[in-house]
């Protein structure tokens, strides 16, 4: 059997259209954007378009987008570019964010100069952040900026951006949102999530590694992380990547004009995967909230995730026990404990993130082989004792 991937919270295939308009920039159209020659020229254009299609997909003005080298590198660039342009506050973010965002709000709440102390926002046992002790703890503490995820890399939980944003405004904070999971899988709007900067990335919408974006209200003042040639008006210096910016841009285009579509095939695998998963004794995780349509992060009570997936890999499945981006550091996933979930079910947590190749025979497949690959294990734990 062919494998099949289920993980693409972690990262996606480039799409064909996506590569056959970057091609072009790595031979014929090769030119650094800042040259003023035709070849600079034809680069800048290119880059100016994806600024353009990119913009368009969040409802923003091209101005607004700022390039950068991945989410990881926007998400620093928010958090330690805001802090270093404004009065030492309070710095807020949900205790649920990606270590891109929680390790750089950690490492500013340390230093010794301007230190923002950090306030974690709680998350109840669904995976949402708790509005009305959000609202209590910003009365007492008033924040200066804010970063909320719009959707969970883990559970798939979306949080209620808006509602958050409207607090911290009301005591003139600032407000960032990782969306980086949200694009390509509901509708993503910066004005409507009222917020005063958002992460993009291409890879998580059929786009390639290497390209993403910090998408900044104009009131917002930032310190860039990487000074030199003044690149990205100034905000992120070095040539820009411009086959993958293209991509980018392709990708953004596909992925809104896909998006009604994608959405209901994906909920529809989703669905039969969680029925048949429920029916083994799974627990869904952040299952009664609100959910980005294609992530199912599940535990089989005494089957260890790490065990199940090393499993269903061989068995021709690529899932995931938890974040990609965070496997150099095993352990308890920081979400479920955020979630208060028991660490022992914890220790079994498996997530599979579904895409728009993704099958229903495929689904049905996956379930087969858990069933059978569960029951081998709990023979093999019943003999140990």
């Amino acid at each position: 059997m062919e494998p099949i991937y289920f993980d693409h919270n972690a990262t996606t295939r480039v799409d064909d259209a996506v590569l056959e308009a970057m091609l072009p920039y790595f031979q014929q159209e090769f030119g650094n954007a800042s040259s003023r020659h035709g070849y600079g020229i034809a680069a800048r254009r290119a880059i100016d378009k994806a600024r353009k299609q990119v913009a368009e997909a969040v409802g923003v003005q091209p101005v607004q987008v700022v390039f950068t080298s991945g989410g990881s590198e926007a998400n620093n660039l928010f958090v330690r570019g805001a802090v270093d342009s404004l009065k030492p506050g309070n710095l807020f973010i949900s205790a649920i964010e990606h270590p891109c965002v929680l390790k750089p709000a950690q490492a500013i709440a340390r230093r010794g100069c301007d230190p923002w102390p950090l306030q974690q926002l709680a998350i109840n046992a669904d995976g949402q952040a708790d509005i009305a002790a959000a609202a209590a703890a910003m009365q007492t503490n008033k924040p200066g900026l804010v970063s909320v995820m719009l959707a969970n890399n883990e559970t798939g939980v979306i949080q209620d951006v808006a509602a958050i944003a409207e607090l911290a405004r009301s005591h003139g904070a600032y407000v960032h949102t990782d969306a980086i999971q949200g694009l390509g899988k509901i509708p993503v709007d910066f004005t409507a999530l009222k917020v005063h900067a958002m992460t993009l990335s291409a890879h998580k919408i059929y786009g390639p590694k290497g390209a993403a974006a910090l998408i900044v209200d104009k009131r917002l003042l930032l310190k860039p992380l990487i000074y030199g040639g003044g690149h990205e008006n100034g905000l992120r210096s070095g040539t820009e990547n411009a086959p993958a910016i293209v991509g980018f841009g392709v990708a953004c285009e596909l992925a809104v004009a896909r998006l009604a579509e994608t959405a209901q095939h994906v909920a529809k695998l989703r669905d039969r995967l969680e029925a048949g998963l429920t029916g083994m004794g799974a627990a869904i995780f952040g299952g009664q909230a609100a959910r980005i349509p294609n992530t199912c992060y599940f535990a089989l009570p005494d089957i260890e995730g790490d065990t199940l997936v090393v499993k269903l890999d061989k068995a021709g499945f690529a899932v995931a026990a938890g974040a990609a981006c965070s496997s150099v550091n095993p352990g308890q996933s920081h979400v479920l404990a955020a979630m208060q979930i028991d660490p022992m079910l914890a220790r079994c947590a498996v997530r599979v993130s579904l895409g728009r190749d993704n099958t229903l025979q495929q689904v049905d497949d996956f379930l087969r082989a858990t069933q059978r690959i569960v029951a081998e294990l709990r023979q093999i734990n019943s003999l140990s004792f």
